[in-house]
């Protein structure tokens, strides 16, 4: 899947925006994935090879993450 950041731009105001929210979801799939491999020596676990930034951008672009905005001051 190639990721298309007129598709991103829409879903968030900028693209700076747009990256802090990315980047929030790669510290938790980076989280989930250090679980994984702790737990990986003990179950026949497999971990994903693709780039976190990757999956990240990817779910911003399916619309799988939900954020919120401050409220403008």
């Amino acid at each position: 899947m190639k990721l298309q950041f007129d598709e991103i731009d829409k879903i968030t105001e900028n693209r700076y925006e747009a990256v802090l929210v990315a980047a929030q979801r790669a510290r938790q799939i980076n989280s989930f994935r250090l679980a994984q491999l702790e737990r990986m020596a003990e179950e026949n676990i497999t971990v994903e090879g693709r780039k976190i930034t990757t999956l990240a951008l990817q779910d911003l672009s399916a619309g799988k993450i939900k954020f919120r905005r401050p409220p403008a001051k």
